[in-house]
């Protein structure tokens, strides 16, 4: 039995104020964080799978144990997909048996990221699924929409899905990427759906609601 969660608290009742201004500033200045070794001996290793059976590209960021990842995988049979999370303890619960069909990165996501569109890599699907809210206002610049890699996310592509047990968190991932000219569409997660996380299990299982953005970004 999964341990009771307890609900996002903030002080930030509405959409950042400052959302806009930080967006903005991010799409219109390049990122150029230092890309870790670890993340880019991550990365060599997804890209010699991807070298040796080239296939269109799953991505699932903040993966965790990689419950999702082998779940994405059989979602999508014809397609590669990568897990990324970079703590080691999460990803060493991995409870699926790896296979041609998807591998797990201890990197951080943003650097993953930035390798995958120098080497012009473009994402079929891109899975985000209740990563750290961050929920104080004074740390939007470390949610994925206020974050200064978010040119590299949105220069991924594809298919994309974030889920959140904080519906303010869902609502301004869609309105930074509407500012970017991308659109979407904010709604419940069904509780008919299977949940493709373990905390996706956990959250429902604590009554939360939980809350999806899909969309397209086009290239």
């Amino acid at each position: 039995m999964l341990d009771n969660s307890s609900p996002v608290h903030s002080n930030q009742s509405h959409l950042h104020p400052r959302l806009a201004t930080v967006v903005q500033r991010h799409l219109h200045n390049s990122h150029r964080g230092q890309i870790s070794d670890y993340s880019r001996r991550a990365y060599a290793h997804a890209a010699e799978a991807l070298d040796a059976n080239p296939r269109p590209l799953v991505i699932d960021s903040f993966c965790g144990t990689g419950h999702s990842t082998a779940l994405l995988a059989q979602r999508h049979p014809d397609h590669f997909v990568i897990g990324i999370d970079k703590s080691a303890h999460r990803l060493g619960k991995h409870r699926g048996n790896l296979c041609p069909d998807y591998c797990l990165l201890q990197a951080n996501c943003e650097d993953i990221w930035a390798l995958l569109t120098q080497d012009k890599l473009r994402a079929a699907y891109h899975y985000m699924l209740y990563p750290n809210p961050w929920p104080k206002a004074k740390h939007l610049q470390r949610r994925i929409h206020g974050h200064a890699s978010l040119p590299h996310l949105l220069a991924l592509g594809g298919q994309v899905e974030l889920r959140s047990n904080w519906q303010l968190y869902v609502e301004e991932f869609g309105s930074a990427l509407h500012l970017a000219g991308h659109y979407g569409s904010v709604a419940r997660v069904s509780n008919s759906d299977t949940p493709l996380s373990l905390f996706e299990d956990k959250y429902r299982q604590s009554g939360h609601d939980l809350w999806s953005f899909r969309g397209r970004i086009s290239q």
